[in-house]
């Protein structure tokens, strides 16, 4: 009897730490609403993904992506604030709550999954590390680079992949590290380094900002994996699970040619999926603590994806990059969403 007390006692002891952890968990989707915004940590300035003009108006894929969870919230994609963050910074002000999420050309890994408090929503863009060189070199491929000094940001996954390549490759370099982007531009600019490496997205998008953007070669080399994607904290699932179908959404959008321009329209179809992304069957809103036109604010705040896509790096912007391997999954892409049903 003694032993069965004593296990009931365990248990029940168990279970209230449970209880009490969970009730301690914050509501981030209940102090978004309070606050009226969503906090969201962008890069300081990536042209094509997060980039502030003059007057301080952010554009970019992840900034749209930001506008696209407020849109879901409150039917108002404008209802952002955009917090630049460097490498260095952007997990700390995760963690700490300055920030509900963040969507800034941050790499999905083993260990920032696992040990640093963090969950990824999805991948918004896949990337790989490519290297920039100036075209006065003569070089054309990262094979030739031995020795070579390259300009890298410090506290990113880019650092270990670089030495990954070298080392592999049985070559030598010297890094040139910088915490934040501008410093970075500038000394590859200046000819303190002889490589500038990043994802290859972030290479076309820093070259447009040089005073001669043709003076330099992006190297045909892709050097690793960069899955991309907005991240939040971990111990707030139903955060996560909005963020992650707001990512979702984009996709199945896209899919169902849905678009800001049709949204209006396509709520009438008798499409059951379509009925289902709009609202108009099932209560899928409900579990995301949302209103059952979630996906419609989505649409009519952002675009699907492809929109999102074209009107920020795609081949018609001055980025001039493809869909490929970004494109959904029926055109030969990566791009895939789990049905809303």
């Amino acid at each position: 009897m003694k032993k069965l007390l004593g296990l009931g006692l365990a248990g029940a002891v168990a279970f209230a730490g449970l209880a009490t952890g969970a009730s301690a968990q914050q509501k981030t989707l209940d102090t978004v609403k309070a606050r009226g915004t969503v906090n969201c940590g962008v890069a300081p300035g990536t042209p094509g993904f997060s980039n502030p003009d003059d007057k301080g108006n952010w554009t970019g894929l992840d900034v749209d992506f930001c506008r696209a969870v407020a849109a879901a919230i409150f039917d108002d994609p404008t209802k952002v604030s955009f917090k630049p963050l460097t490498a260095k910074e952007r997990f700390t002000a995760l963690q700490s709550g300055e920030v509900d999420m963040l969507s800034r050309v941050t790499t999905w890994t083993l260990s920032r999954d696992s040990a640093m408090g963090l969950a990824f929503a999805g991948v918004m863009y896949y990337d790989g590390q490519g290297l920039m060189v100036p075209t006065k070199l003569g070089v054309k491929s990262a094979k030739e680079l031995n020795g070579a000094s390259v300009c890298v940001a410090t506290g990113t996954t880019t650092e270990l992949n670089l030495a990954d390549y070298f080392r592999s490759n049985n070559m030598t370099y010297k890094p040139v590290v910088f915490e934040k982007a501008e410093e970075l531009n500038a000394a590859y600019e200046a000819g303190r380094c002889d490589v500038y490496t990043t994802d290859a997205s972030g290479l076309y998008a820093q070259r447009l900002r040089f005073k001669d953007p043709s003076a330099h070669i992006v190297l045909p080399e892709i050097i690793s994996k960069e899955p991309l994607g907005p991240v939040v904290r971990q111990g707030d699932f139903q955060w996560f699970t909005l963020v992650k179908w707001t990512y979702f959404a984009l996709l199945n959008g896209e899919e169902l040619g849905i678009t800001q321009a049709n949204v209006a329209d396509m709520a009438k179809s008798t499409n059951p999926e379509v009925k289902r992304f709009v609202g108009a069957e099932g209560e899928f809103g409900k579990g995301l603590g949302l209103t059952q036109d979630w996906a419609v604010r989505i649409i009519k705040g952002v675009g699907n994806y492809a929109e999102i896509y074209e009107r920020n790096v795609g081949p018609n912007t001055p980025l001039k990059i493809a869909r490929g391997i970004n494109n959904l999954w029926n055109k030969g892409g990566l791009q895939y969403a789990p049905p809303i049903r």
